[in-house]
């Protein structure tokens, strides 16, 4: 069990890594609208996850339909969630906007496991994402402090309600995934299936705002890679660990993302981290540690009455 939990992570954490390269991607096309790059990445990513797995859904089918009120949830967290984010990082910054987004889904996934499955968090959850959440506290206040201050002015609080809203989003999507997942369907139909309606959901918006990335070759690339490499392979694997670890420790696993973006930003867009955003970024290290490696303390979650977290 141990051991299927520990591939669950390591999947989790490649979607991170993988995720965390969207902000930096999106800087190589600043022609194309937070809503055209948005829907490009998760509409078509999430109908290439449906057609990968169209022959598992279609045997599925009934039991998707006694499942269609996860799976509607599901799908709307799914097209709401990447205008969201990438709305929140165009207003708010790259770093910022990744912070608010990825730092309060863990939070929010356990609102949404406290609401609907009567959940409860262990104190070594509590910790390690009290850290966490630190971490990306001072990556955030380090960025900003990069930058004079000011980063984005007044779209500041606009972007930062957008990156709570796609917090929420991310933390809805992944928990209705879980709960079908638990009843009996297979991670590759019913994140396939709740990405592919998401994706039809998204596709509208992508032909009203997607004309820039037709502008250039550099433009189609960001978007081609967007859709394939992040929102493509990033959800293959995080479904694969999803079926293997509680969502809100899926998001927890997944404030990786937000360090991963602040090094890249260093990196190769040319920003500067001071010293506190690496003291943050060790946080978030230390964060993964607490509640992911084996020793002596409890697991990480303990199962009550068949469901939820003690």
């Amino acid at each position: 069990m141990r051991q299927t939990q520990g591939w669950g992570v390591l999947a989790i954490v490649f979607a991170a890594v993988v995720w965390g390269t969207t902000g930096t991607a999106a800087t190589f096309a600043p022609g194309v609208s937070a809503a055209a790059i948005g829907a490009a990445a998760m509409g078509v990513g999430g109908i290439l996850q449906a057609l990968m797995a169209g022959g598992g859904i279609i045997r599925a089918r009934a039991a998707l339909w006694e499942q269609r009120g996860l799976l509607v949830i599901g799908a709307l967290a799914v097209a709401i969630y990447p205008l969201a984010f990438y709305g929140s990082m165009r207003l708010a910054g790259v770093t910022i906007g990744t912070v608010i987004t990825i730092g309060s889904a863990p939070l929010l996934s356990v609102v949404i496991e406290y609401v609907m499955d009567g959940a409860r968090l262990t104190l070594r959850w509590s910790a390690g994402a009290l850290v966490g959440l630190i971490g990306m506290g001072l990556i955030c206040v380090a960025e900003t402090a990069s930058h004079g201050g000011v980063i984005g002015g007044e779209q500041v609080p606009l972007g930062v309600a957008l990156g709570l809203l796609g917090g929420f989003t991310y933390a809805l999507y992944s928990w209705s995934a879980r709960r079908m997942m638990l009843a009996g369907t297979r991670p590759t139909v019913a994140m396939g299936a709740t990405f592919g309606l998401g994706g039809m959901l998204l596709m509208p918006v992508l032909f009203v705002t997607g004309g820039p990335f037709l502008a250039s070759w550099e433009n189609a690339a960001v978007g081609l890679y967007m859709a394939l490499v992040p929102m493509f392979l990033g959800y293959i694997a995080f479904g694969y660990g999803l079926a293997r670890v509680q969502a809100s420790m899926a998001t927890v696993i997944t404030l990786l993302e937000p360090v991963v973006a602040a090094v890249l930003a260093v990196l190769i867009v040319g920003e500067r981290l001071p010293p506190l955003g690496w003291i943050g970024v060790a946080l978030v290290v230390g964060c993964l540690v607490i509640i992911t490696a084996p020793g002596s303390l409890r697991g990480w979650f303990r199962l009550r009455a068949g469901r939820g977290l003690t």
